[in-house]
């Protein structure tokens, strides 16, 4: 019997799912589902309840290339989820400061050119966003193509740059030319995705749909560009052999980065076996890729740090805290001190909210790591840490409150709390007192 390395299993009942990431980990939820104008309609996804996984989705009518035939309604949603609108000023995939409000969007097959152009500037310009600060970012077919600088011809032997793409990734891809068709992939012997499953031990996974998508160009690949698995396709009769061609990949710009992990086929829709558990540990190598937290500054002892911009003042540093969103500080402790006593106050109209202050030697303070904690309901709130280790004490603030859903043709809309959406303001000091 075949082994595999996902936590999750299959039971002939259904999917085991596992247990819902921590909801305090600094995201709204985990994964967004980009279904606009230009790509493929998509309601379900099987590896995100393999991996009890929170979603988000927005999901357009199949336009089949002709994006005349989306309604104004899709047009002006997409404007709304990838620029922004009143409501929301920075749109539901960052937070105020820029910050990716989930851990991983996600871009299915369809047009890779009608769907960035129906993004336009500003909505590719988020994305680009989301996965510089943090988000990553998960492709397939289509999705592999935007995420590229353009496309290689080899018939011409030239790069063709597409204005419509995200460029997220360094690289070049090529088409394969090969439509309504399926292929086996080898898992290469030191991919990442071994990390999550073995595929069986022989590291192959039969019949992955290929469907007009993307290979990467064997003869420039961008530097830390991870090859996960290759095309075995020595029995297809194509113009340009797909044998051997990197079918998926891995890239990660920096540590402050996303991590990007695409496939030019299609294992997305499978409900079972290796087709899915690829997806699966595709999405968990992502995850696992998002960008380490960023400090937002050292406070300075007994001065107040007033956290009040909103997106449009172009202040991240500054910026309001967003729904399940942390925001991280640090202080300066010397030897011999005290105390350290935090202060968070609410700025102006936000004593509504709920905000919650932790602290940790160290390392960023979490809600599962920190040494002190006040999660009282509110928020104003004091910490008072007596005889504090030298050194950096790491604050963070953590803002409870969110929004609820209603279901919509097109996705979720936001109801309840949607202030919260535009950032909470706060005022936050930490005072050190010294013997």
């Amino acid at each position: 019997m075949k082994k595999s390395l996902l936590a999750g299993v299959l039971l002939l009942a259904g999917l085991q799912v596992l247990p819902a990431q921590n909801s305090r980990n600094g995201f709204y939820k985990d994964l967004f589902i980009d279904s606009g104008v230009g790509v493929d309609c998509f309601y379900d996804l099987p590896a995100a309840k393999l991996l009890g996984l929170t979603v988000e989705n927005f999901t357009s009518h199949d336009v089949d290339g002709d994006v005349d035939s989306a309604t104004v309604y899709e047009k002006s949603m997409m404007k709304n989820i990838f620029v922004g609108s009143q409501l929301d000023e920075n749109g539901p995939l960052l937070y105020p400061d820029g910050a990716p409000r989930f851990r991983v969007i996600y871009i299915i097959g369809g047009s890779a050119t009608t769907h960035g152009k129906q993004l336009g500037a500003e909505g590719r310009e988020t994305i680009r966003t989301f996965y510089a600060n943090g988000g990553s970012y998960i492709g397939t077919c289509a999705g592999a193509f935007i995420c590229s600088k353009g496309t290689y011809s080899y018939s011409s032997g030239k790069e063709n740059d597409k204005e419509a793409y995200l460029g997220i990734w360094p690289g070049y891809t090529v088409s394969t030319g090969l439509d309504q068709s399926y292929t086996a992939l080898a898992v290469e012997k030191k991919s990442a995705l071994l990390k999550y499953s073995d595929f069986g031990g022989d590291r192959r996974i039969d019949s992955v749909r290929h469907n007009g998508g993307c290979c990467i160009r064997p003869d420039a690949v961008p530097a830390g560009t991870e090859i996960l698995a290759r095309f075995i396709a020595d029995t297809i009769n194509l113009k340009h052999s797909i044998h051997n061609m990197g079918n998926a990949w891995a890239y990660k710009a920096n540590q402050k980065s996303g991590r990007l992990v695409v496939t030019g086929s299609h294992p997305e829709r499978m409900m079972g076996g290796e087709r899915l558990e690829m997806f699966a540990s595709m999405l968990r190598y992502a995850m696992d890729g998002n960008g380490a937290p960023q400090v937002k500054a050292n406070l300075v002892s007994g001065e107040e740090r007033v956290m009040s911009c909103k997106t449009s003042d172009k202040k991240p540093e500054f910026a309001r805290i967003g729904d399940r969103q942390y925001h991280h500080f640090t202080i300066d402790v010397p030897k011999g001190a005290k105390q350290v006593v935090v202060e968070l106050t609410p700025g102006k109209g936000a004593s509504i909210f709920d905000l919650s202050l932790f602290a940790a030697s160290g390392a960023p303070a979490l809600s599962d790591n920190a040494q002190w904690q006040n999660i009282d309901y509110g928020a104003q709130k004091n910490l008072v840490i007596d005889n504090p280790k030298a050194g950096k004490l790491y604050i963070s603030v953590f803002c409870e409150t969110t929004v609820e859903t209603r279901s919509t043709q097109c996705g979720p809309q936001y109801v309840g709390r949607t202030e919260v959406l535009n950032g909470v303001p706060y005022v936050i000091k930490a005072t050190v007192i010294n013997k």
